[in-house]
């Protein structure tokens, strides 16, 4: 099952840098061999065609002593800032200013992980993900590579890596719905199993509401792959679509009688618990996105699917790929905090929080 033994000093760095990168926090990211005890009708999670075993000793982390740190900037009114040189950038580690090596817009390609929840919260609309899915794979560059994962009860691995939109198009027709979400399965295998080319971007882009079966590793597990893997996440969430229904049907439940009420007391109970748990998955999205320098989208409907993965595609051909060599060459395998600035206070600077040294 899957598992990461997770050091203190780690946990407390995360929760530094996180704090600084936006206003949230993160528990200290505990093991999750805990979870090893085996659902019976949950098959073990796979990325490939043949179901495998994980071993949690597996660690992605940085190979190399120059970091390629992907970052987007955008001004206060939400526009990508294209232009910027090295000078215009200063980034600090643990808090010490690094010298930049080089930077280089879209010279750097991406391999894109579509990582889509195939249960029954996104299951009817599936069409309007396949549209949107086939139309990001056209503004690709050429040296760019795209994979497909569906995920339910089960994490399946459609198509591998291609630069063929041909391919992608048979895989797309290939999703189909399924129950339960295990959603931090997904994320865990997409960014460990699925990205681990180096001298390339790493990018998931995932449509779910987040909500996670409970049956696998922990969120927290998922969270630190992408940051090993060095993968920036987009999340295209329908928690809104999702939360506007039960707040719509709730509504009803609660403007009838009062005997009407009791009659349907179990039913109430449960759109609260469902409401619920659409917050809690809305911050885990939210800490996932800003510890990994991605975004989360919240459409009101999945007419704008199309829309928005046009806009992911935007982002990534815009994305500054800026390299330094750190100044510490400590090689411990620790948690090392990144800070991007620009030299205009206005700009909204993306970025993962940090990486992992190599041993």
């Amino acid at each position: 099952m899957l598992g990461f033994s997770i050091t203190a000093s780690f946990g407390l760095k995360l929760k530094l840098a996180l704090c600084l990168a936006a206003s949230f926090t993160i528990t200290g990211l505990p093991s999750a061999n805990g979870q090893n005890a085996k659902v019976a009708p949950s098959p073990t999670p796979q990325v490939k065609p043949d179901e495998q075993d994980i071993d949690p000793d597996d660690v992605i982390s940085v190979t190399t002593t120059e970091v390629l740190l992907p970052v987007t900037v955008r001004d206060n009114t939400g526009h990508l800032v294209p232009g910027l040189t090295r000078t215009n950038f200063r980034i600090f580690e643990d808090g010490i200013e690094q010298p930049l090596s080089d930077l280089g817009l879209r010279q750097v390609p991406v391999d894109v992980v579509l990582l889509v929840d195939a249960s029954s919260s996104v299951s009817d609309n599936l069409d309007d993900f396949r549209r949107a899915a086939e139309g990001f794979a056209t503004h690709l560059a050429s040296d760019d590579r795209i994979s497909l994962i569906q995920f339910d009860d089960r994490v399946l691995l459609l198509q591998d890596w291609t630069k063929s939109i041909a391919q992608l198009r048979r895989a797309l027709r290939r999703v189909a719905p399924g129950m339960f979400t295990r959603f931090n399965d997904a994320m865990l295998l997409a960014a460990r199993d699925q990205l681990p080319r180096a001298n390339a971007r790493h990018a998931i882009i995932v449509l779910t509401d987040g909500i996670d079966s409970g049956r696998g590793t922990t969120f927290d597990a998922a969270l630190r792959a992408a940051l090993q893997s060095q993968t920036t996440v987009y999340v295209v969430s329908n928690t809104e679509i999702q939360r506007a229904k039960k707040q719509s049907e709730l509504s009803v439940l609660l403007s009838a009688s009062s005997s009407a009420q009791r009659f349907n007391e179990l039913r109430i109970g449960d759109l609260r618990l469902g409401l619920e748990a659409l917050d809690a998955s809305d911050r885990h999205l939210d800490q996932l996105t800003r510890a990994t320098g991605g975004r989360v989208y919240r459409p009101p409907s999945f007419n704008d699917l199309e829309r928005i993965y046009r806009e992911v595609a935007e982002e990534l051909r815009h994305q500054y790929a800026l390299y330094y060599s750190p100044l510490n060459r400590t090689r411990d395998g620790g948690f090392r905090r990144v800070r991007v600035e620009t030299t205009n206070p206005k700009h909204q600077v993306s970025a993962r929080i940090g990486y992992f040294a190599p041993k």
